[in-house]
């Protein structure tokens, strides 16, 4: 089988995590990568051996020579990347946030709908080994069809040292790392009917809210809560793990501090580790999100080899990113949000 390969745009604080990982994919490597500062594509140049460098994305869609395109920059240049990857027919991966509203998701997945090329959005969350290991016990049927979930991320890790623009935004917690919260609920517990939403600014330092709790209806007619802060001091910081809750009719599954996962069905309780590996360039407590980077630009590379649809691709994402808007637009008014409405 002939190995893709690909362009990374975009060589700023969590490209290099994807880097790494470009290494250990199995049908994929990257081939060229772009960015506006000479010095950031010097450096992950040199670290990874890219010869082919790029300061213009246009420069790098004219000359070629690449199967698909990785896009890890902010949000402000997604979509003017995501339409020439489209208007290039080159297949695309885009880093979350996805767009900058929800009409900007639309329009770009209907370039690349009309392009005839895939397009997969990096909600790497869902990858995570303990995520993997909740969908898999629900999918067994020990606690039958689950009534109500919680999927908690509740830190106060710095994140900021590292991301400084985080803290400039209007918008934070929810856009940031809701995001992955409410995409795990939709991916263990199905599609989302309504929303409600409350926020709060803790960090007198940052223009967004870094709190947030969303309470969710589920088309299944579950019911779950996403609560995530960036505000939370514990006595064991557990970051950046998300915890997760889910009761059904025959028994509980408990995702706690520390992966232990925790089923309790017809036949007991059973306690396991859901721990992620600590692969050879990861570090702790990162190695849970690094793990999952891996695994979803493997299933890029597997579809994209077999012509199968991504897990999240562009449209599936729209569901996930309809959430984001609906949590801003219900905690703004202090009213619940019908989700169908604004997907149509």
């Amino acid at each position: 089988m002939t190995e893709l390969g690909g362009a990374l745009i975009g060589c700023g604080f969590f490209a290099v995590n994807q880097m790494h990982a470009w290494r250990d994919v199995k049908g994929a490597h990257i081939v060229a990568i772009c960015d506006r500062d000479p010095e950031r594509l010097k450096i992950v140049g040199e670290q990874f051996g890219i010869e082919r460098r790029y300061t213009d994305a246009a420069a790098l869609f004219a000359d070629g020579g690449f199967d698909f395109v990785d896009i890890a920059t902010t949000v402000q240049s997604h979509r003017t990347l995501v339409e020439m990857a489209a208007a290039h027919k080159i297949p695309a991966i885009c880093q979350k946030p996805f767009a900058k509203t929800l009409d900007d998701a639309k329009a770009m997945v209907d370039a690349c709908s009309r392009a005839g090329i895939p397009l997969m959005v990096h909600e790497n969350f869902r990858w995570q080994t303990p995520i993997q290991a909740v969908k898999n016990v629900l999918l067994s049927g020990t606690i039958g069809e689950p009534f109500w979930g919680r999927f908690s991320f509740r830190s106060g890790y710095d994140v900021f040292s590292g991301q400084p623009y985080l803290a400039e935004g209007e918008r934070f917690i929810i856009e940031d790392l809701g995001i992955h919260t409410l995409d795990i609920a939709r991916f263990i517990l199905g599609d989302v009917t309504s929303l409600t939403a409350r926020t709060k600014r803790v960090n007198p330092k940052i223009r967004g809210e870094d709190v947030a709790t969303i309470l969710l209806d589920h088309e299944s007619g579950a019911t779950s809560i996403v609560d995530v802060s960036y505000a939370t001091r514990l006595a064991i910081e557990p970051f950046p793990e998300t915890l997760i809750e889910l009761d059904g009719p025959k028994g509980t599954i408990r995702l706690s501090q520390g992966y232990r996962l925790e089923v309790n069905g017809p036949d007991g309780m059973t306690v396991s580790d859901a721990s992620p590996r600590l692969l050879s360039w990861a570090s702790r407590p990162w190695h849970n999100i690094q793990e999952s980077v891996l695994a979803i630009q493997q299933h890029w590379a597997d579809r994209l080899a077999d012509g199968g649809e991504t897990s999240t691709s562009g449209a599936d994402n729209l569901k996930t990113f309809a959430l984001v808007e609906a949590a801003y637009e219900s905690a703004a008014s202090g009213r619940a949000v019908d989700i169908r409405t604004m997907l149509r």
